[in-house]
């Protein structure tokens, strides 16, 4: 009888409750953020290297033995300067990083407190429910159990409604950060002749002629000045 009365209410699942968290949010904000490419050089790329060959003189040359040939000196090696970055060590220490993920938690931890509180009275009602079960009528136990089944679905609305909300502003402080990147990326790059500023993790391989910095710390310093 106690078994076949027994309440099959299982405990509920808070797991996007852990997507307002700090190390949830910082995973969430750095990973969604763009890689930083800037082009700053201008007229010069990977692809286009070689001066515009100059006009031909319409003269007769007499042609030369295979003695008269001059060996061609070697062209200079072009070389460019590479930038890259540690964009999740930036928004995790810039200023306008932190500002961004204080301004994200101060709301999450809003959302948070009340989900906390409507979890422990949500726990406290199912386990008195439980409790008193089988001294309940038919009629009784079928109404307790709506009720308690309200209660649970107004609980998932709520993580709904957070998620909902926090989403947007997530992505808002996304743009507005990386918008901040970006700017101070291509003003460094253009000041201190860099051909390319990039994300440290897109840097697979550098071939010859490349000569490749990590600019991480400079970026973070003029991000602050702002």
């Amino acid at each position: 009888m106690k078994d076949t009365c027994r309440i099959g209410i299982n405990r509920l699942s808070f797991a996007k409750l852990n997507a307002f968290s700090k190390e949830v949010f910082m995973f969430r904000f750095f990973v969604c953020a763009a890689t930083v490419i800037t082009f700053v050089s201008s007229g010069l790329s990977f692809a286009e290297t070689a001066s515009p060959a100059a006009t031909t003189p319409s003269v007769t040359i007499s042609p030369v033995t295979p003695a008269e040939k001059i060996p061609a000196s070697a062209a200079p090696e072009a070389r460019f300067r590479v930038g890259y970055v540690d964009i999740m060590k930036i928004a995790a220490e810039s200023d306008a990083g932190k500002v961004a993920k204080a301004h994200f938690e101060a709301k999450a931890d809003r959302y948070k407190s009340h989900i906390d509180t409507k979890q422990k009275l949500l726990e406290k009602q199912k386990a008195n429910l439980e409790a008193k079960l089988l001294t309940y009528t038919p009629e009784q136990r079928v109404a307790k159990i709506k009720a308690y089944e309200k209660k649970v679905d107004e609980l998932k609305k709520m993580l709904q409604t957070a998620d909902q909300e926090m989403r947007p502003l997530q992505e808002e402080l996304i743009k507005e950060v990386y918008g901040k990147i970006e700017t101070v990326a291509r003003a460094y790059g253009a000041a201190n002749g860099f051909s390319v500023i990039l994300e440290k993790r897109e840097l697979l391989y550098l071939g010859k002629g490349v000569d490749a910095e990590d600019i991480t710390e400079a970026l973070i310093k003029e991000l602050n000045k702002k």
